[in-house]
């Protein structure tokens, strides 16, 4: 029966949430103990009881007016239940609260550019404040950022769209959660190249869709290979999620690698492409970029992710764009209607001003990809230094992915046994105060992820302290 809590200075005027463990699924992290304070003396207590395997209920008996019990439903959705918090977003709010602590820990953990938003960039958007321009926007984005995107795919890319054909978005990971839900029905599957970014397969879980993970191997510098996948689709197929280049890896598809994928593609009429590009313009010559949409046979099948927060360093600024066959993209469209609606007025003028900048970003974007290069460079020739520890060097974005597994079955003073990615990191924040991500979060647990998107100096300082670290590891005594 539905009961209703009301509160006055005469009835309720402080709730205790107490905790106990029920059988089904948790409601995400363990409850802490909360309570609700108001300037009467009486009090309401509750507890936690469950019954079945999905509901988690409080029971609360008033100790004033009534001794009737009530009950508040406090469980979660299956649906979120399902999903696993982003490991990234974990690790670097943690090193960040220690360094307001006064840890000195160096952050490597984030994909977050260390650069500032160009200068003609930014000035776009105070202009755009200035001048007034922070009304909505037209839900799928300005007209004058779609036809210049349309321009940027066309000249870059060279994949051709109209307006109508492109959404912007409040982020590339927008545009890809809405994809995800605009073509997957129940069951479907997301077929997810291994080592994959954090959110792939929680977004498809989000869809209820099942992620298909087919892993890579850093012999073959973590690039799928075309017979794998073609041995693991079925009829339920429905998306492939291609990110080159790749977080976590680095790794970038070559041109001919894309096309026989292309070609076992075309074989399965259900089977759709998100290609995950928002890497595209950070590159490291003599890799080069192709477009997954300008392969022959492609363009229909395609959904084309990018968006300026790696290239331009704007993340903050949450702007992204998806492209594609303007019956997908209504989807999105519509999806989007009904969500967060369009992008910021103000990022958009700044947008505009990013694909303004110059073919693949201009000067701006060039010398951020040099420093990349630069920092990309130090840390493989480092890191090559230690016996044992396996590298694919980067040929795009600014991660490490590295193979750290011979460290596995050490152990340390005053720590216990280094026994997966995850232990090995909290080794490193522990011991050397470096902030980095376990490969298992991306699927892949002998390794881990650096991310370079920080100073030279930083790097170098990051380098010592891990190293410092490791050589005090030894192996593990035997029970």
């Amino acid at each position: 029966m539905a009961t209703s809590i009301h509160t006055s200075s005469s009835t309720i005027a402080r709730l205790s949430f107490s905790t106990t463990r029920f059988s089904g699924p948790e409601p995400g992290p363990d409850p802490k103990s909360l309570s609700f304070h108001s300037r009467s003396r009486t009090c309401l207590p509750l507890k936690y009881s469950s019954e079945g395997s999905s509901r988690c209920v409080v029971r609360a008996v008033a100790v004033t007016g009534s001794d009737q019990a009530m009950e508040l439903d406090i469980s979660l959705s299956p649906r979120v239940n399902s999903i696993k918090p982003s490991k990234t977003v974990a690790i670097t709010d943690q090193a960040t609260a220690l360094v307001q602590a006064g840890v000195p820990v160096i952050r490597l953990a984030a994909g977050e550019p260390d650069f500032d938003t160009p200068s003609v960039v930014a000035e776009a958007g105070i202009n755009a404040i200035r001048e007034g321009y922070t009304r909505y926007t037209p839900n799928a984005g300005t007209l004058e950022l779609r036809q210049a995107i349309c321009h940027k795919l066309q000249e870059e890319n060279g994949i051709s769209y109209a307006p109508d054909q492109v959404l912007v978005s409040n982020g590339a990971k927008q545009c890809i959660d809405q994809a995800v839900q605009a073509v997957c029905a129940p069951g479907d599957e997301v077929i997810i190249p291994a080592p994959f970014w954090v959110s792939y397969p929680e977004i498809a879980r989000k869809a209820d869709a099942t992620p298909v993970i087919l892993p890579t191997s850093i012999s073959e510098n973590f690039l799928l290979d075309p017979k794998v996948l073609e041995s693991k689709l079925t009829e339920r197929s429905r998306v492939l999620i291609l990110c080159s280049p790749s977080n976590p890896t680095g790794s970038v598809y070559p041109k001919k690698l894309l096309e026989d994928i292309a070609q076992i593609v075309a074989r399965h009429p259900r089977l759709l492409v998100l290609s995950d590009e928002i890497y595209e313009h950070i590159i490291y010559a003599p890799a080069t970029h192709t477009s997954f949409a300008s392969l022959p046979g492609m363009w229909e099948r395609t959904l084309t992710v990018n968006g300026f927060s790696k290239a331009f360093a704007m993340t903050g600024w949450r702007l992204g764009y998806i492209a594609g066959p303007k019956h997908f993209i209504a989807a999105c469209n519509k999806i989007q209607s009904q969500s967060t609606s369009g992008a910021s007025s103000i990022s958009q003028k700044a947008g505009v001003a990013a694909l303004g900048l110059g073919y693949a970003g201009g000067e701006a974007v060039s010398i951020m990809v040099k420093a990349f290069r630069e920092r990309r460079d130090f840390l493989v020739k480092s890191f090559g230094e230690l016996a044992g520890v396996k590298i694919s060097e980067p040929k795009g974005a600014f991660y490490l992915f590295l193979d750290f597994s011979c460290y596995y079955g050490t152990e340390a003073d005053g720590f216990g046994k280094i026994e997966d990615s995850e232990s090995l990191c909290k080794y490193l924040l522990d011991e050397g105060q470096v902030a980095l991500v376990p490969g298992d979060a991306f699927g892949d647990d002998t390794c881990i992820r650096i991310s370079y998107a920080a100073s030279l100096s930083t790097l170098k300082a990051a380098v010592e302290r891990i190293k410092k670290a490791l050589i005090v590891l030894k192996p593990a005594a035997r029970s």
